[in-house]
């Protein structure tokens, strides 16, 4: 990087640099999907059905359309700038689900089409076999030779925490362990330390100025994409209780100006308060906050809040309110399921125009 440029420059060349990389895998994988498609004589359409639900929740449950058939999990991928981003996708129920969403994270040319799909990346090398043992909360996961083929420090780092982040994400998992070809294992070929274990905190944690000291806590945001397809949930470092009154507080301030991420309130919106009361958070927000409501990405800046609030213990619903008044978020942005597959390929195909 070029030391003159300034920050405004830099902060554009990743705003410019994570759209087109959607846009880049998006249109690559179109390209593939009809050349299939002619190949086969046949096209293949999905089609969006919004899932009736009124309190938006990060942990995957079983859909309600084909139970007895599919059931609900979390993948991480990769995106263009190196934020690890959830994806929920049904997937064939089996007893070893958490090894089968793994799998999904695998490069290969099915996986790497299913992801450009969505604008994103796998993250675990190309061959990579995995081997699963969940015990007493604990996960040890072996992955192959294969997994050593990291191209950078920043590639082996994202194939760990996505890893552990999926993992995580089940309820019979709160710490993950690695071994390499059935080694133990310090650090990787460019240096990550893999020599503990990992738990789900501080995903996409951002840098801090000052140094943390102890009277510091993080909360988890949720951020929509410079393109509006998906959130992003970002780690950010308060001075202040991690609670649900802080993390809307720092949602409303936005993403940090380099970030590439979009905020979800106007600058001009403001908080007038946070209640909470028998599991009920009540959100209320001056008449600006309608300015984000009615926008183009209306139902990302709604679902951002909604799933920035619904993370903490104790909450069951979280409503809006506008000077007082409350507001019904539109059906679609109550959802259950972050960032849905099928939403995200759907709900926003404007996205893959080419200006």
């Amino acid at each position: 990087m070029i030391k003159e440029k300034t920050a405004k420059e830099s902060a554009a060349k990743r705003h410019i640099t994570r759209v087109d990389v959607e846009r880049m895998l998006i249109l690559c994988a179109s390209a593939l999907v009809v050349a299939l498609a002619l190949k086969q004589d046949e096209i293949v359409k999905s089609s969006y059905e919004s899932p009736p639900v009124n309190i938006p929740v990060t942990v995957a449950e079983a859909p309600a359309l084909t139970p007895a058939e599919t059931q609900a999990t979390v993948v991480y991928y990769q995106d263009g700038e190196g934020y690890l981003v959830p994806v929920t996708r049904q997937v064939d129920k089996t007893d070893g689900i958490a090894k089968a969403t793994l799998a999904l994270m695998v490069s290969s040319s099915a996986n790497d089409l299913a992801a450009a799909r969505l604008g994103l990346k796998t993250t675990v090398p190309e061959g990579t076999a995995i081997d699963l043992d969940i015990a007493g909360q604990k996960a040890r996961v072996d992955l192959s030779k294969e997994a050593l083929n990291c191209s950078n420090a920043e590639q082996e780092y994202l194939m760990v925490a996505s890893v552990a982040q999926t993992l995580c994400e089940f309820d019979s998992v709160d710490e993950v362990s690695f071994l390499f070809d059935g080694q133990k294992r310090s650090k990787l070929t460019y240096g990550t330390d893999v020599s503990g274990v990992f738990t789900g905190a501080n995903l996409n944690l951002e840098s801090v100025e000052t140094m943390a000291d102890a009277g510091s806590a993080t909360v988890q945001l949720y951020f929509p994409s410079a393109s509006g397809r998906m959130l992003v949930p970002v780690t950010r470092t308060v001075f202040s209780d991690a609670d649900v009154t802080t993390a809307i507080l720092e949602l409303v301030k936005g993403p940090k100006a380099d970030s590439g991420l979009t905020a979800p309130l106007p600058n001009d919106c403001g908080l007038i308060g946070v209640n909470m009361k028998d599991g009920v958070v009540t959100i209320n927000f001056t008449k600006e906050f309608m300015d984000a409501a009615q926008g183009e990405n209306g139902v990302q800046s709604l679902r951002a809040i909604l799933f920035t609030a619904a993370q903490f213990p104790g909450v069951k619903q979280v409503k809006i309110a506008v000077e007082g008044q409350e507001y019904q978020p539109p059906q679609e942005a109550q959802s259950t399921f972050l960032n849905m597959d099928t939403d995200i390929m759907t709900y926003y195909p404007g996205v893959i125009e080419i200006d």
